[in-house]
């Protein structure tokens, strides 16, 4: 979509949204071949995740604390590994 400053921006919505909230806008479909989830929304929803999470690391009885430390831990190695972005890490994994 083209904002009122003539900024361009990629978002993922429904063409009636689209038509409902913009003045103009172009259909950009995404390739099969290509991951759908690409690096900057997961990268997105890495960062995230871990504000999400950031309350367990100072709540030192958590039953599951051990595991939120690893997950919080493979949340921040996942960019450089081979499987980014395309398998997100899980809690327990």
């Amino acid at each position: 979509v083209t904002d009122s400053d003539g900024n361009k921006n990629f978002i993922d919505a429904t063409e009636d949204y689209v038509k409902a909230t913009y003045a103009s806008y172009e259909e950009v479909p995404v390739p099969l071949h290509e991951p759908y989830f690409g690096e900057a929304q997961a990268r997105e929803w890495r960062d995230q995740e871990l504000k999400d999470t950031d309350w367990i690391v100072a709540v030192t009885d958590h039953p599951q604390l051990a595991a939120y430390k690893t997950y919080r831990q493979e949340l921040r190695d996942w960019p450089s590994t081979a499987d980014f972005p395309g398998t997100k890490p899980t809690l327990g994994s």
